[in-house]
């Protein structure tokens, strides 16, 4: 009877989806075994409970961890794995010791995903691992996605976008398998919210960090705080984007007030609301427009 309540956009979506699914069962029992990047996200939990259930103990989900990774991911990313019974190890990665990550580059990504991969590589070989599998999908095709040249000079694998699976077809799939990423947010490093050129470091993704638990704290869903900086004296910025729709419950009952003193303690002199709203890729923009 719930498959009536179904539009015929979902319910095409749905079949399309399971197609899909048992294509990425084949890929990964084609591999015979899998290390995969995990980071907590929409993707790479599907990714690692579809291996688990394919490969068994064959599969290992291995999440990076370093300042540009929210405290509360790295604990939702390792409640998810106990939650649904895919194993997840924790390893510290470096790339806050590399100069050429730390001068925040259009190119940044390629820096992490390299330093990423690098460890990865040795605890594939130690523990035999035929594939290391990361979840870069068939909606990615085309996007800025430096850290796709890192993955390639490391032979990394991407299941999802092998299987075709979409952006919106990962989220159905997730729904269907009782995955509560299903409708997570899209969720970026830290250093993302920084403007490309200037210096990340530690102390500014904490503070970053900080001012989006502020905003989730508050009951906002779809949360950025971009990181600038203005003048000789390098006066810290925050700028807020918000999903569209949740504008108007930041500018009501005080919440704005309340909002701006608490991320103003965190070492903000100025809070501005970005009236565009959330856009993945905003980051990004500086580049379109230099093209």
């Amino acid at each position: 009877m719930a498959a009536l309540d179904k539009g015929p956009e979902k319910c095409d979506l749905g079949r399309v989806t399971n197609g899909k699914h048992e294509e990425l069962r084949r890929i990964l029992q084609g591999y015979g075994s899998c290390l995969v990047a995990y980071s907590g996200g929409v993707d790479s939990v599907l990714l690692a409970k579809v291996a688990r259930e394919v490969l068994g103990a064959r599969s290992l989900a291995v999440i990076a961890d370093s300042p540009s990774l929210p405290r509360r991911e790295l604990a939702e990313a390792l409640e998810l794995g106990a939650t649904f019974d895919f194993p997840v190890r924790v390893v510290k990665t470096a790339e806050f010791d590399n100069p050429e990550y730390l001068a925040n580059p259009a190119n940044r990504c390629y820096f992490c995903k390299h330093e990423l991969f690098d460890h990865l590589t040795p605890i594939a070989r130690a523990e035999q691992f035929t594939v290391i599998a990361y979840g870069e999908n068939a909606s990615d095709a085309g996007d800025f996605r430096p850290g796709a040249q890192a993955a390639a000079e490391f032979q990394i694998r991407a299941p999802l976008k092998e299987a075709g699976l979409t952006k919106a077809e990962i989220r159905e799939l997730s729904a269907q398998l009782g995955l509560p990423t299903a409708d997570k947010p899209q969720m970026a490093c830290l250093s993302s919210r920084v403007p490309y050129g200037e210096a990340v470091n530690p102390e500014k993704l904490a503070m970053i960090e900080g001012a989006e638990n502020v905003l989730r704290d508050a009951g906002f869903y779809e949360v950025r705080v971009r990181h600038h900086e203005s003048g000789t004296a390098k006066t810290p910025l925050a700028r807020i984007e918000l999903a569209p729709a949740e504008i108007g419950k930041l500018l009501a009952d005080g919440v704005l007030a309340r909002v701006t003193a608490a991320i103003q303690k965190l070492g903000y002199q100025h809070v501005t609301l970005d009236l565009q709203g959330y856009r993945r890729g905003s980051v990004n923009e500086v580049l379109k427009q230099a093209g």
